[in-house]
């Protein structure tokens, strides 16, 4: 996993200290700047009724400036606030998602970064001051606890090579970190190319079944009987559904993908000011707690998640960080992989 947390934090502060992108703190005068816009807009993929609309009365509560937020999934984000741009007719001040780097080379998106992040991991925010991680996704299997009792899941990649598997896997078959592709990647990061090509058409004797639904709906179906095991899942969606009865469990399976969910500010914004505000607000210590509370994984590293075990560095698990650039430059050729040896 790198360094200590000790070292971490006191490289990631040198490296903030001199980074071209200044770091700014939530000031009386952009406090009183943007309370004078009194409104900002956000575009948003997190789920509303978990996290978007307590995240914004909260805000509003505490500055007295009105939240708008329109949630849907990064793909349409990306879209939307690509053809805004190019009309000239931007209306979103703060967005969060996973696609981002496109965004950013065609200068769609604002370089700040806020005060509170000073103490983040060097892997969390852009040194170019682009986006910053306001949460975390693991991504890992999960299993059935119904038709595969705790203790005999698989537990290492090659565990899911046993004849016991075969035709019990599902995957998600869209194109992203959190489908066959993220997992593809997962692979060849832990064991290289050769070996991890020689892994990959192993597995494929393995009939996973592709579904084309999210990860989450992954799980349901997995929870309903239908598979054992589902691969690339979000281990914290095992850990709600358990709480609620679910016969479902996450599999630390080493290295686990961690990807991050960033926020940004949108250029020639309408509302630049209540847009910094915000994007500082969700990175605070109290818009981490908000992520905590609503059983997201906070991304700052002095904030655990409300179970610890999830996130790699206080469940003592190892993971690879994948930022917005490595996943927009290898999942293209993952689901290449995807594709060649799994449809």
């Amino acid at each position: 996993m790198g360094l200590p947390g000790s070292i971490r934090i006191a490289v990631s502060a040198l490296i903030m200290s001199c980074c071209a992108v200044s770091v700014h703190a939530a000031d009386a005068a952009l406090i009183a700047a943007a309370r004078k816009e009194g409104h900002v807009v956000w575009y948003t993929t997190l789920i509303i009724n978990q996290f978007a609309r307590p995240a914004a009365e909260a805000f509003e509560k505490k500055y007295g400036i009105k939240v708008d937020y329109v949630r849907a999934d990064p793909t349409a984000i990306a879209l939307r606030l690509v053809n805004e741009s190019k009309a000239g007719q931007v209306q979103a001040d703060i967005f969060d998602g996973f696609g981002v780097s496109a965004l950013v080379k065609e200068g769609y998106v604002e370089s700040w970064l806020p005060e509170a992040i000073k103490h983040y991991p060097r892997e969390l925010y852009d040194p170019k001051g682009h986006w910053v991680a306001s949460n975390l996704y693991v991504l890992t299997p999960a299993f059935n606890t119904s038709l595969v009792p705790k203790g005999s899941e698989p537990k290492t990649f090659a565990d899911l090579l046993d004849p016991k598997w075969k035709g019990r896997m599902a995957w998600s078959s869209r194109g992203s970190a959190s489908s066959a592709p993220g997992f593809i990647g997962s692979v060849l990061t832990a064991m290289g190319e050769e070996k991890g090509m020689d892994y990959l058409k192993k597995l494929a004797g393995q009939n996973i079944v592709s579904i084309d639904a999210s990860a989450r709906q992954i799980v349901d179906q997995m929870i309903a009987g239908e598979y054992a095991i589902a691969l690339q899942t979000f281990n914290h969606h095992s850990v709600i559904s358990a709480a609620k009865g679910a016969p479902s469990a996450w599999i630390p399976m080493e290295p686990a993908m961690t990807t991050l969910n960033v926020v940004a500010l949108t250029s020639k914004s309408p509302h630049p000011s209540a847009g910094k505000l915000f994007m500082e607000f969700l990175v605070s210590e109290d818009g981490q707690k908000l992520f905590r509370d609503a059983d997201y994984m906070p991304a700052d590293p002095a904030i655990p998640p409300r179970d610890p075990s999830l996130r790699p560095d206080t469940g003592k698990f190892k993971a690879k960080y994948f930022t917005p650039d490595e996943l927009d430059a290898a999942i293209p050729r993952w689901a290449e992989i995807y594709q060649r040896l799994f449809r």
